[in-house]
């Protein structure tokens, strides 16, 4: 098992915007590019529970494909996902986002990512990518707060199914 990684940041946001952004997996290339890459959508739409992307990930020890899949979201205060990764999708991982209002208009964010690797070659695999995980993912709830807070979020590009969006993005 590496992690769980666990880290904190507050947004000078309301708990809602935030909470639209993290759920909207057709908009976190915007954040997360840094160290994800070949990003696409699995499912329409995306957003909320049941959206599922795929992405590779060049960390540590070789290039690895990953998906994620938000397994609940709990609007405005907490998001589930569950993927798999690494060779063969062998690896569960999971990821949790907590958000809680603080004073004024601001936002705390906990995120925690874990990964459940069952083979020995994958746990050993794992051991050398916790530090790796942790600046990738400080980076991007840097750039989460900066994009939020400087008003780009309204107008961050959205990753399309196939090339375009089939069925207009539901109403928030």
């Amino acid at each position: 098992m590496m992690g769980p990684i666990s880290l904190t940041t507050t947004i000078d946001a309301p708990r809602e915007r935030v909470f639209d952004l993290i759920v909207d997996l057709g908009r976190r290339p915007a954040w997360t590019d840094h160290f994800r890459s070949d990003y696409r959508l699995e499912r329409i739409p995306p957003v909320g529970k049941g959206a599922a992307a795929r992405f590779r990930v060049d960390a540590p020890g070789g290039i690895t494909y990953m998906e994620t899949v938000i397994s609940d979201a709990e609007r405005p205060h907490r998001i589930a996902e569950s993927g798999r990764g690494g060779r063969l999708d062998r690896i569960p991982c999971r990821t949790l986002w907590e958000l809680s209002e603080g004073p004024g208009a601001l936002t705390t964010v906990v995120f925690t990512f874990w990964t459940e690797p069952a083979a020995i070659v994958d746990r050993l695999r794992e051991l050398g990518r916790t530090g790796w995980w942790r600046r990738r993912w400080k980076r991007a709830l840097r750039r989460l707060g900066e994009l939020i807070e400087s008003g780009a979020d309204v107008a961050a590009p959205r990753e399309r199914v196939a090339g375009a969006d089939r069925v207009p993005a539901s109403p928030r």
